[in-house]
């Protein structure tokens, strides 16, 4: 089924070292690179871009990368820190994230942390199985998710001290008790431009900041409809019709 996330944005301090260590890593993990325009890179809904003033770089994410085998999880990361790149959790199984769940992990150049991820229930067609955001205040980030949960596709599954997790078809996200998760974008799908409309009503009625109210940004392509808010850390939150 289609993935829950639209497409995840970071900003990188230098894009052409980001866009050489996910080509590396992820290019083994069987996800290829789908565009690269000069300013934007993507891997299907992943995407970096470089920093401005308005959009600093993105620190403190974690962010789960489907892998098709066990096998590949592994030749990811032995791939990646033989190319240099810094470890953050050899290959192996996670039983405390699911009694399948098997794991390996690196860091990219900004220092976030890049997952090859492999279990029983993966999406099928999407290259993210699941995102975790760091939060200055978990009660809060929880709040502002549940508003906006009938809009993005992501319901509350379970939370415990420190943590929320909500899980939408076959993919999840987090928000944990930390040094906040900075200047990221995540967006959610929509099928109608109604549905846009609502989720920016609900998000800035409930007293979350607007930061761009619904309507069409062809600078994307024709049809690209859309609003933002920003979460209680100040993460830019989209939903989008692509009216295709």
């Amino acid at each position: 089924m289609p993935g829950v996330f639209d497409h995840v944005g970071i900003r990188v301090a230098d894009s052409a070292a980001s866009a050489r260590f996910y080509e590396t890593v992820l290019s083994v993990v069987r996800i290829e690179r789908t565009a690269s325009e000069g300013w934007i890179e993507e891997w299907s809904d992943f995407a970096l871009s470089p920093p401005d003033a308005e959009h600093p770089v993105t620190r403190g994410l974690h962010i789960g990368f489907v892998t098709p085998t066990r096998e590949l999880a592994d030749e990811f990361w032995r791939v990646g820190t033989e190319a240099g790149y810094r470890d953050d959790g050899e290959p192996g199984p996670r039983p405390e994230y699911g009694p399948d769940y098997y794991g390996a992990f690196l860091l990219d150049p900004d220092g976030n942390s890049a997952e090859a991820v492999h279990h029983d229930s993966l999406p099928s067609d999407a290259v993210i199985d699941h995102v975790w955001i760091r939060v200055a205040d978990v009660a809060a980030s929880k709040r502002f998710y549940e508003t906006i949960a009938p809009w993005s596709g992501f319901d509350l599954k379970d939370e415990s001290p420190g943590r929320a997790h909500f899980s939408g078809g076959d993919q999840s996200f987090s928000v944990v008790d930390g040094t906040p998760t900075e200047n990221l974008h995540l967006a959610f799908g929509a099928s109608d431009n109604a549905t846009v409309d609502e989720f920016h009503r609900a998000a800035t009625a409930a007293g979350h900041r607007d930061n761009g109210p619904p309507g069409e940004r062809a600078v994307y392509h024709p049809g690209y409809y859309g609003a933002f808010v920003l979460d209680p850390d100040g993460n830019n939150v989209e939903v989008v019709n692509h009216n295709r």
